[in-house]
């Protein structure tokens, strides 16, 4: 379906058709080719394959939640404070990033958390790598506040690179990490804007981080799933620089997984203590379950249903992807912040008209929006 028919039609009759017959056809824009995948998995089989890190647990389910519920959170935010910081506007809804979302939220019933990073990168110039979030004014903290029924602010990393940043932290990185944030967060925009579900920056968390954000206040840890490998030392098969991120103060629970459709280039790559088998994982996926790892405390749940990341999908296919997750009880999508910014290398046009396609998607089929922390007691 192209995107002239899609916002003629909208999700109705005509489109669902259009979109099912799609859905076999869309891939993400960013997949390995097959060839390709093929290899790495082949690679992957001939290394020792492991059990699950998480064995003594707990199959959780919160009863009291009626209906349908979808979830959205943006990855990766530094970039608007940035903005706001510089720019100074009256409101901070003035800023398109923010305002796009306050629209979505007024329209469609928009709610969402941004998962932060606490500074701008050196990747970006070294007076990039000057910013962190004690540069963002506290101006707009009454317009905050205000945005708290629908607008939270979430854990994500100190900054965008290295990638896997937490695969082999120690507890006191993540703990301190932690505190930066939330103490940041608590000054510009005030009490109860802080969420407690946490996809961890690439993912993969140690298990000393896992009791750290647990300790910290953490209700559901993002997690990754399916079978893992013991990592021999072969670069090969990993993004460059992936390998030395494994490497560093290695962890015991350190490894690989399979990774497919993804994302160029990352099929295979790196899992912590966070991930769960096969079996585990599809438990949560898409529902209002969680599981209980009684060796850390910590909660761990699939933060997604099987829905569109919106940066890795056409506009046109996003319809089609969410159509395979229109039975999920629980429906959980994301994107990222930096896809918005043109002088970004992959920047996206028309990323504000998927939060909108994507929204309108959710609410045609009945979804009311939550907060991911909602669904755990």
């Amino acid at each position: 379906m192209n995107r002239r028919d899609f916002l003629q039609y909208g999700t109705g009759t005509l489109a669902l058709a259009v979109a099912a017959k799609a859905a076999a056809a869309a891939k993400n824009i960013r997949a390995e080719s097959d060839e390709i995948q093929r290899v790495k998995m082949a690679a992957l089989n001939n290394l020792q394959e492991l059990g699950p890190t998480i064995s003594d647990c707990t199959l959780m389910r919160k009863k009291a939640i009626p209906g349908k519920r979808a979830a959205f959170y943006i990855d990766d935010v530094i970039w608007v404070f940035r903005d706001l910081a510089a720019m100074k506007p009256k409101s901070c809804w003035d800023h398109r990033f923010l305002r796009h979302l306050k629209e979505c939220h007024e329209k469609y019933g928009l709610k969402l958390q941004l998962n932060l990073f606490y500074r701008d990168d050196f990747y970006y110039g070294v007076r990039a790598a000057q910013f962190t979030l004690k540069d963002m004014p506290d101006t707009w903290k009454n317009e905050f506040q205000a945005a708290k029924s629908w607008l939270k602010f979430g854990f994500h990393s100190i900054q965008e690179f290295p990638d896997y940043p937490w695969i082999n932290a120690s507890y006191d990185d993540v703990a301190t990490a932690w505190k930066l944030i939330t103490d940041e967060v608590e000054r510009f925009a005030g009490p109860g804007m802080f969420a407690f579900a946490v996809t961890p920056h690439w993912g993969p968390m140690s298990k000393e981080g896992c009791v750290a954000l647990k300790d910290c206040g953490a209700k559901a840890v993002w997690v990754s799933r399916g079978r893992r490998w013991a990592y021999d030392g072969n670069r090969s098969i990993l993004p460059y620089g992936h390998a030395m991120r494994i490497e560093n103060f290695r962890k015991p629970e350190t490894a690989v997984y399979w990774r497919g459709g993804g994302g160029d280039d990352i099929s295979v790559s790196a899992c912590g203590y966070n991930h769960l088998d096969a079996q585990q994982v599809e438990k949560t996926k898409g529902t209002y379950n969680w599981i209980h790892d009684n060796v850390t405390g910590a909660n761990f749940k699939a933060l997604t249903s099987g829905g569109p990341c919106l940066n890795l999908w056409k506009i046109e296919d996003i319809p089609a992807v969410f159509e395979k997750t229109s039975d999920k009880e629980f429906n959980i999508y994301a994107t990222h912040e930096q896809y918005f910014y043109k002088d970004y290398f992959a920047y996206q046009p028309d990323y504000c008209e998927k939060t909108f396609v994507a929204a309108k998607w959710i609410h045609d089929q009945g979804y009311e929006y939550a907060f991911i922390e909602d669904s755990i007691d």
